[in-house]
This record gives C-alpha cells, structure tokens and sequence, in this order.
C-alpha cells in the first residue's frame, strides 16, 4: 500500500545492560551544536524518513510510541531513542515522568519531585541532559530506527530535544517523534514543512515503518549486488 494512504498530509527490550546513566556519563559524547538549525539543513533528507505522530490531548501517544518500540526490540530490530513513561499514584494522579533509553533500557527521570498538590511538573536538567545523550548515543550507533518521544512546546520553543531532533533528521536514517496538534505549526516551521505527519493510530505508524524498512532493504541489496552497468551486444575475444 503507497505510504501516501496512510498519511494525514503528506508531506523482550534487548538490552546488553539496563543501567542509570551517571554524570561522569554525560562527558561522553562531544559534538558541535546544531541550535537553531536552518530548514536549509534538511534540503536533501528522504522525506519518507521522517515521521511525525500529530496527536490530540486524549491521545495516548506515548504508550503507543511505547509499544512499537518495543515489538521492534522484541524482534531484534535496532532502535535508538527515547520514550516516554508517565507515573501515576495509587489515585490515579500524575507524580512524575521517565524517558526510556531504548538502547540501554534504562530509565531517566526527567520530572523533578512533585510537591503535594502539583498540577503540572517542572523538567529536570540533569534528567534532560541524560535523554539527551541517549539521543546522541543512537546516532553515533547507526541504528536502524531513531525515536524521539515528542516535538512539544518546550521543542516549539528552541528548548528541551530540538538540537538532538535535528541532528537525527540531518543524519538521514528513519526517525519517528510526536507532535501534539498545538505546535504543529512550529512543527512545520523547524522542517520546513518536509516528512511525513501520521494519524496516531498503531496500525498507520506500522505500516509507515513496514514501507520505510522494504525501501531500505531493497536499497541496501541493490547496493550490495549490482547488476551489470551496461551489456555489449559485441562478444569480446
């Protein structure tokens, strides 16, 4: 089926180590910054590579981006990346979130402690710092899928993920994150309007990877056995 059908416009995790991340571990990975990346950056990407979940606020969109992740680890596919874990007490209320290395399978939090009473949670640095590396960690890998769990407005913004999101786009291997319906616009604005944005639905995000994974696989086997260039109706001697 066309990826094109699917869109809403076109345009057991296999882990060596589950560890937390220390801050010795945040020196690990150096690299320029890509701040403020010019759409001009994303020129040449494959727009079939880049995937966007728009997604509304009864959306559960992290345990779907959850549960993908996961077939695709249980299948022994390489993914890198982070999703999201939200905590709940016993009423039901919100008491923190973590991201999920999916490299590693360990668990940062990334929401500092809430005080009684809380209605919204305050990002932690360091907990950012550590889903940032983890980001990094699956570009310097080459894995085969990288997702970042969303462009929100922290992102919108210039904050939060947005240098790594768009070191994985200029990278050029598939990536997959979620955009909620309010910032779809600056979604749009830091790609220049480029990629595929996705109904949150499991089955389209499915079938958008399963399109992704035939191309690249016929891709890569074209390259490994290339048919003959040219054939000359004259027989040497």
């Amino acid at each position: 089926m066309p990826i094109d059908l699917l869109i809403s416009n076109p345009q057991t995790i296999t882990a060596a180590a589950r560890c937390l991340l220390g801050t010795s571990h945040r020196k690990m990975i150096c690299r320029p910054p890509v701040r403020d990346a010019m759409t001009s950056d994303f020129q040449d990407i494959n727009l079939n590579h880049l995937a966007a979940i728009l997604y509304r606020p009864a959306d559960d969109v992290d345990r779907l981006l959850a549960d993908f992740a996961g077939a695709l680890l249980r299948d022994g596919q390489r993914v890198g990346g982070i999703v999201q874990r939200n905590l709940k007490d016993e009423t039901g209320r919100s008491n923190g979130m973590h991201v999920v290395d999916l490299m590693t399978g360990g668990e940062i939090s990334i929401c500092q402690p809430l005080g009684s009473g809380a209605m919204a949670c305050k990002l932690d640095p360091a907990g950012l710092a550590d889903a940032s590396l983890a980001v990094s960690r699956a570009i310097a890998g080459d894995v085969a899928l990288i997702i970042v769990n969303k462009f929100s407005k922290q992102e919108a913004s210039g904050q939060g993920l947005r240098d790594e999101l768009a070191e994985a786009i200029i990278a050029g291997g598939p990536v997959l994150t979620a955009v909620p319906e309010k910032c779809f616009d600056a979604w749009k604005n830091f790609t220049g309007d480029r990629g595929t944005t996705l109904f949150c639905a499991p089955h389209v995000v499915e079938q958008w990877w399963r399109e992704v994974s035939l191309r690249r696989t016929g891709v890569q086997a074209a390259m490994q056995y290339p048919g003959p260039i040219s054939q000359s109706s004259h027989p040497t001697t």
